[in-house]
């Protein structure tokens, strides 16, 4: 079954449901050519290994506690604050509590429509 994606002007609900922490329900919530939204469910202690992606991108965190490195240190985000990070910077993520994190990616051009998209997002 395809992932439905959000369209212009429909409401995107960020909270999630009771069970999405159990069930690590992160999902793209909406990509275009130029930009992909996603809903980042983290459980505590979980952790995204160091990566790149080309587009620059932010993460605010919604709910819990987050650790995010990037630039040799380390930036704990917590509830309504976010990071914003240039294309192509390794950076990696762990979860200090049971976390959601809204992770926004501007999606760069390539010749030959070739890009490199998020671990967690849809892809191409």
């Amino acid at each position: 079954m395809a992932l439905l994606h959000a369209t212009s002007g429909e409401r995107i609900a960020l909270q999630r449901g009771d069970d999405d922490i159990a069930h690590f329900t992160s999902v793209a919530l909406t990509k275009t050519e130029h930009m992909e939204l996603i809903r980042l469910v983290l459980p505590k202690g979980r952790s995204m290994p160091e990566h790149k992606v080309d587009g620059e991108m932010t993460l605010q965190c919604l709910e819990g506690e987050i650790a995010f490195d990037a630039h040799g240190r380390t930036t704990i985000l917590r509830p309504s604050e976010l990071v914003y990070l240039a294309g192509g910077e390794p950076h990696a993520v762990r979860a200090l509590q049971d976390s959601v994190a809204l992770l926004t990616i501007l999606l760069p051009h390539r010749r030959g429509g070739e890009r490199t998209d998020h671990p967690l997002g849809s892809g191409k």
